[in-house]
């Protein structure tokens, strides 16, 4: 992948929830909870805040929570990516 993300930005691959649950019950996108998994593909360096530098916390690899309605999707080499701010991580997945 050639995209190396600027600032506080982190790149995510999305980690598909499942359609099924253990019952058998499938359930539509529309119905899926908005809250989404991804794994983390690429960060940038961090911000400047009141003066000083903050890196980022999270790192390639890392599993995190994140809301669909804070990402910008994008599509390098056939293959679909999610950009977003580190502050719209909701959190790392252990």
């Amino acid at each position: 992948m050639k995209l190396k993300p600027l600032h506080d930005r982190v790149v995510v691959r999305l980690i598909e929830s499942e359609n099924v649950t253990d019952s058998g019950i499938i359930i539509p996108d529309a119905s899926k909870e908005k809250p989404t998994q991804g794994e983390v593909i690429a960060v940038g360096p961090g911000k400047y805040t009141n003066g000083k530098f903050v890196p980022t916390t999270v790192k390639p690899g890392d599993r995190i929570l994140f809301g669909k309605e804070a990402v910008q999707t994008v599509e390098i080499d056939k293959q679909k990516f999610h950009l977003l701010h580190e502050v719209s991580i909701m959190s790392k997945i252990a």
